[in-house]
């Protein structure tokens, strides 16, 4: 009995011996190899999706792989996806499967030798495959224009909006499809072509949304025809651009030297901008490194300077966006500020102002204090006789009238005394 287990136990080594050997350079190879993974998921519910992996060597350039391709198994967990084929070929393995639930669902695969399980894997890999219950596609923008912003187009141009219907396996081919689409500016339009064109008039940021409804006659279990749908709604985000279509400077043309000089740029076109300035004795263009680079988020930009040597000079300003790019010149004459007359024109004028109302001044005073000091002898006369002839019709006060009588009643006596007459 014992010899009969010892038997059955050397049978039993020999074969794992046999197994083992022809799996060593396998085993020794283990962690020496990539599995590269691919898929055209994500899918919709009911469409076949296809899954490949390929058995590469990693890149140390020491290994290659065998050409007999029968040293190697592919190993698959894809539930609860349904198989629906299995191809393998060149150290490459596909399936083909069908999700009929929505989700995210991992699918697995690793590398043995044919005929050992319980090896140690060559290489393992992993991927999640989504499936929706909606459409799977993409929105595509195009314009026939060149613009280096992301997703920047140019306005007053036509836009191509495109819709791409992710379908690898053609489960929609018998479809049919309607389109309803929304510019983001309050513009609707319905059609039944996955292709729609738009002008858009205004600069600013707009989305983009299309609902795509596909229809299509199905049998039902009970053998009986029905119409199936199935719609998905999907968007883009576009920024609408001007043309740098010029510049335009508001500042002087004529100062003198330490004055402070102060320039508005308005640029006929969308920000940002990449301004460059330079100034030059011609109106030529500058070279990058003659320039002062600014970037500009807004319309307009000022510029300030201040010249400390006289002559003509010329501002070259350089603008563009993301579309085009403009180009303007600005010409200024610096006068010494020694030889400026207008400099002096306000002071001088001032201050001849101010001696010409003193000379008045004094003048008018002058004669005032003459005519209270000393009266001339008509104007005395005149006085007196206005005053012993109107009497007392013009007096406004006794006191005034006893002023009068005595200027006119002498201090010294008359010379003669009256004659008396008498009258019998």
């Amino acid at each position: 009995m014992a010899k009969a287990t010892d038997v059955w136990s050397n049978l039993g080594l020999i074969f794992w011996l046999a197994c083992l050997l022809p799996l060593g350079p396998v085993r020794a190879a283990a962690g020496l190899y990539n599995l590269s993974l691919s898929s055209d998921g994500p899918a919709t519910i009911g469409t076949e999706v296809t899954i490949s992996a390929s058995l590469v060597v990693k890149d140390n350039g020491s290994l290659s792989l065998p050409a007999d391709t029968h040293l190697y198994r592919f190993h698959w967990i894809h539930a609860p996806l349904v198989l629906t084929a299995k191809t393998e070929k060149n150290l490459t393995s596909t399936i083909h499967v069908v999700g009929n639930v929505p989700g995210d669902f991992p699918v697995t695969v690793w590398v043995t030798a044919p005929d050992c399980w319980t090896c140690k894997p060559l290489a393992r890999s992993a991927l999640v495959l989504p499936i929706k219950e909606s459409l799977v596609g993409n929105l595509v923008i195009t314009q026939n224009s060149s613009v280096s912003w992301p997703n920047s187009y140019i306005t007053k141009k036509s836009l191509r909006f495109s819709f791409i219907l992710h379908d690898p396996s053609d489960f929609f081919k018998s479809a049919s499809f309607f389109y309803r689409w929304d510019f983001g500016d309050g513009t609707l339009l319905i059609t039944d072509n996955p292709v729609a064109y738009y002008n858009y008039s205004s600069v600013g940021t707009f989305t983009v949304n299309v609902r795509v409804v596909a229809e299509w006659e199905q049998t039902k279990p009970d053998a009986t025809k029905g119409i199936a749908q199935k719609s998905g709604d999907f968007s883009a985000t576009l920024r609408l651009r001007e043309a740098l279509q010029g510049i335009q400077i508001s500042g002087p043309t004529l100062l003198q030297t330490f004055q402070k000089l102060t320039m508005t740029l308005n640029f006929l076109g969308s920000p940002p901008l990449e301004v460059c300035w330079g100034l030059k004795p011609e109106c030529l263009p500058v070279e990058d490194r003659e320039c002062h680079a600014v970037l500009v988020t807004s319309t307009s930009f000022n510029v300030t300077h201040v010249f400390q040597d006289p002559g003509d000079y010329c501002f070259i300003f350089r603008a563009e966006n993301a579309i085009s790019r403009a180009h303007q010149y600005h010409r200024i004459q610096v006068w010494p500020s020694t030889f400026q007359p207008f400099v002096f024109a306000f002071p001088c004028a001032t201050l001849i102002t101010v001696l010409l109302v003193f000379i008045m001044y004094m003048t008018v005073r002058s004669a005032t204090q003459q005519k209270d000091i000393v009266e001339s002898p008509e104007v005395t006369g005149l006085k007196c006789c206005c005053q012993l002839c109107c009497g007392s019709l013009f007096l406004d006060s006794p006191s005034e009238y006893l002023e009068i009588v005595r200027e006119n009643h002498g201090l010294l006596p008359p010379l003669y005394k009256p004659v008396k007459t008498y009258n019998v």
